[in-house]
């Protein structure tokens, strides 16, 4: 991947870490210029927010303010991480579930 096709991608890539509303904004403008890096980041984006819904609904079964705030930190820090990949230019997937999320949405940005 060449540097203009990085830095090309690098707003929309950072705009699909934005809710999913952010992923699907970033989604739909990426649809005509087709840029890896920003369809990457959207996959990346993507993943985090359905596994932040899903995993939430389990999180709300329990009443205790220190497993909340743990699932907040836990993926605050994965977006985080996200963001600055994008902002930086670079290829970061998110530990463990990065490789998952590109093989599951594989076909978005093809």
């Amino acid at each position: 991947m060449d540097q203009n096709t990085i830095e090309d991608g690098k707003t929309l890539g950072l705009v699909a870490y934005l809710t999913l509303f952010g992923t699907l904004i970033a989604f739909f403008m990426n649809k005509d210029k087709r840029n890896p890096f920003t369809a990457f980041h959207i996959r990346q984006g993507l993943g985090l927010g359905l596994l932040y819904i899903i995993i939430g609904f389990g999180i709300t079964a329990f009443d205790s303010w220190m497993i909340t705030y743990s699932f907040w930190i836990f993926f605050s820090v994965l977006f985080l991480y996200g963001i600055f990949g994008a902002v930086s230019g670079k290829l970061n997937k998110i530990p463990v579930l990065g490789d998952f999320f590109q093989n599951l949405f594989k076909s978005i940005g093809q």
